[in-house]
């Protein structure tokens, strides 16, 4: 999996100036270009699209309200704390990306698309990944406070992100199995590779009952055979009855996508299996 880190003017001006403040600073220049600049601030809302389309080489049609930012010494100080966002987060995926890149692989047995990483201040507290459909890119914007202990969450949670965009679209009608799949994927299996210590059930808490259901095949997936189950299912404190499920063994030839389309066109067998138990 590819991901570039990168801090962009454009991108980070934006999200100051249409985010909430994140300083008294920042509230201050933003209630001054608003009182003298009005029309120019409205106009900049729009660009948003026009920016993530082609960061590289965005030109924007009216530059006022960015000159007036690019010279604030508010801005200056807020960008430099940005690079070192950056900086941080950069490291972070450098000691991971290989072991990552690896599991992610395993799990999903598919390829990932690269992806460029835009770092915005960390006080923002958003991850957004609202790409125009015809960008050039495949874009994310991060803003999320990091230590050395949520580090991997982080990760976790930009790949999450990553992953919820790009199934998106797969079959609407179906979004809560695609999504419960992904869930499973990433905010469960991936963790608990990484770190050692399960996190199954953890993630949208109204999820957890489909994510139950499909789990036994999810296990076939993964190409667990039936005595590795049990140990699954202590790991996980999630209990089934083996012998009432037909091994599915062409489950664990199959993709991400592979998968998904085997839940869909399951769904009643699957989801009307109702003797689960949290143990």
């Amino acid at each position: 999996m590819n991901l570039k880190f990168i801090v962009n003017d454009y991108v980070l001006i934006w999200n100051l100036l249409f985010q909430a403040s994140i300083n008294e600073k920042i509230h201050k220049l933003k209630q001054k270009l608003w009182i003298n600049y009005k029309k120019e601030y409205n106009n900049t809302y729009r660009d948003k699209e026009l920016i993530l389309k082609d960061p590289k080489n965005f030109i924007p049609n009216d530059d006022t309200i960015y000159n007036i930012v690019l010279e604030s010494k508010e801005y200056e100080a807020i960008k430099k704390k940005t690079e070192k966002y950056r900086n941080q987060v950069l490291k972070i995926w450098d000691e991971n990306k290989k072991n990552t890149t690896k599991i992610i692989k395993s799990i999903m047995k598919t390829d990932i698309k690269p992806y460029q990483v835009f770092v915005v201040a960390e006080e923002l507290d958003i991850i957004d990944t609202a790409t125009p459909k015809d960008s050039k890119v495949n874009t994310i914007i991060l803003g999320k406070h990091v230590t050395q202990d949520t580090s991997i969450k982080l990760l976790v949670e930009i790949i999450f992100k990553i992953l919820q965009k790009e199934y998106k679209k797969y079959k609407a009608e179906y979004e809560e199995i695609v999504e419960a799949i992904i869930e499973l994927a990433i905010l469960n299996e991936l963790p608990t590779r990484l770190t050692g210590r399960s996190y199954y059930l953890t993630g949208e808490p109204t999820l957890n009952y489909l994510k139950r259901q499909i789990y036994p095949y999810w296990l076939m997936y993964l190409g667990a055979d039936k005595e590795e189950m049990m140990s699954f299912m202590m790991r996980d404190k999630i209990a089934f009855d083996i012998d009432k499920y037909a091994y599915e063994k062409e489950l664990k030839k199959q993709d991400i996508l592979g998968f998904i389309d085997f839940c869909i066109r399951n769904q009643k067998y699957i989801i009307k299996i109702k003797e689960l138990e949290i143990i």
